[in-house]
């Protein structure tokens, strides 16, 4: 099988690639079960790309419920090094409105149901979380939507755990905080693919205020709805120019370089075999030495 080295996870609203050139889907099993959906191979500017629904195609997987480990092992099964999250957001700024894009820079974790690591048992891993986000595709995302949409260079995003919105004192309090913008599934996607050495980074898309704004309707999902159909729009032609112009190079800074040769602290001789393989996907590279 052809290494595909980008992919994108549509999140809600931005999971239907019908319009695209779809050249294989690939289905894939994982030791930690199956992913969201089949992994489509789509040709987009004469290159091809992955892409995973994040929710299912048919929308039918509550943000806790992700299967953020098999989605993230089955892309790094693939041979993905670069993955793009599109996500529906709220606002929690004056300056950030519906419809725009936000490419964050750091995030805040309000999760507590879900499953954050690939190292959960007889292997311990501490990565380097402090900078989330890769910067180098981040700017290619900036550059990418500039011309599609007012698009708001860094930020921060709390993620909730979430089916259920905030409370309007949960959202008081995460501005307070320093809170930008307000999702539900960016973790522990990133945490999963940081210790996959995979890098990642988002365009949030914004659809309402969150519940905070004084002139402005609490968030439902009939307003999220409505605005995700123009963003989407928007998103499809983000994609398509981030592959038409991205220039592959790698920042010797990034931190997700071999950010695992440092990370694991259970002695090579405590480690057993069955964790072995079962991690041998994402973190062979040093497991195998």
């Amino acid at each position: 099988m052809k290494t595909i080295k980008f992919a994108f996870i549509g999140g809600t609203g931005f999971y239907d690639i019908r319009n695209t050139k779809i050249v294989d889907q690939i289905s894939i099993e994982t030791p930690f079960g199956p992913p969201s959906g089949l992994i489509s191979l789509v040709e987009l500017a004469n290159q091809t790309v992955a892409f995973l629904p994040r929710h299912g195609l048919d929308h039918n997987i509550s943000p806790s419920y992700l299967p953020a480990r098999a989605n993230i092992y089955a892309l790094k099964t693939i041979g993905i090094e670069r993955l793009v999250s599109i996500s529906a957001v709220g606002s929690l700024s004056e300056e950030i409105n519906p419809e725009d894009a936000v490419i964050p820079d750091q995030l805040i974790d309000r999760t507590y149901q879900r499953v954050n690591t690939f190292f959960d048992k007889s292997m311990v891993a501490h990565i380097s979380f402090a900078k989330p986000f890769c910067n180098e595709l981040s700017e290619s995302l900036i550059e990418a939507s500039e011309n599609y949409m007012n698009v708001h260079r860094g930020g921060t995003m709390v993620v909730i755990e979430g089916p259920a919105f905030s409370t309007s004192a949960e959202s008081r309090l995460y501005q307070k905080w320093g809170g930008n913008i307000i999702g539900m599934t960016a973790l522990p996607e990133a945490k999963l693919a940081r210790e996959a050495e995979i890098r990642y980074a988002s365009v949030s898309m914004v659809t309402d205020y969150d519940c905070w704004h004084p002139d402005h309707e609490n968030v439902d999902v009939q307003t999220v709805i409505k605005v995700l159909l123009d963003n989407a729009v928007k998103a499809k032609n983000m994609v398509k120019n981030i592959i038409e112009n991205f220039e592959d190079h790698i920042d010797p800074k990034d931190p997700t370089n071999n950010c695992l040769d440092v990370a694991i602290i259970t002695a090579p001789e405590k480690r057993t075999k069955k964790t072995i393989d079962k991690l041998k996907t994402v973190a062979g590279r040093v497991l195998n030495k």
